[in-house]
């Protein structure tokens, strides 16, 4: 990684290489290096690389691509299965960017892009992303993106000592495209 500013485009995403790895791990290290609505305390520091060496970080149930703004590492993008009925099932979607890079339009344009790779590419119907309430620029992103807000679940996840509310997004495979 270089000290000069990453271009904001192209936007582009791409499987997670073996050079990603300590840019992951170093994105997910501390707080001081996420958004403030990504810090859920101390986790497995290996949990990336032993992910990438059994399956490349793709799954059936949970897989991630890197996000590169002008062709430098900028984040990820992941999604995992919840399974809705004994036959169906859709994608809950997530995002993770380096803190410095939030806000530029580079969470929506990956999203976005991630939406259509997981319609083309997979037979889900449904996408789905959530946010807690006061995380304002996420859920501009994903309205951007062309997500529509569903509802607030309350109390949905613990973070920094408290019970926070969390606000649900969906995207259909049949609605509009941004």
């Amino acid at each position: 990684m270089t000290d000069e500013p990453i271009a904001l485009s192209p936007i582009a995403l791409s499987p997670i290489t073996e050079t990603d790895l300590p840019q992951l791990d170093a994105l997910v290290a501390g707080p001081e290096q996420l958004a403030p609505f990504q810090w859920f305390g101390w986790r497995d520091p290996g949990r990336f690389r032993r992910l990438w060496a059994e399956n490349g970080l793709f799954s059936d149930e949970q897989s991630a691509l890197a996000v590169r703004a002008g062709g430098e590492f900028a984040g990820f993008v992941s999604w995992r299965r919840v399974n809705a009925g004994p036959n169906t099932y859709y994608w809950n979607i997530g995002i993770q960017l380096r803190a410095e890079l939030c806000g530029r339009g580079i969470g929506t344009e990956a999203q976005r892009q991630l939406a259509r790779y997981l319609f083309a590419h997979t037979t889900v119907m449904r996408l789905e992303a959530d946010t807690e309430v006061t995380n304002h620029a996420e859920q501009r992103a994903l309205e951007k993106a062309g997500f529509t807000r569903e509802g607030v679940r309350r109390g949905a996840t613990f973070r920094d000592g408290e019970w926070r509310d969390g606000v649900v997004y969906s995207l259909l495979r049949t609605d509009p495209k941004p």
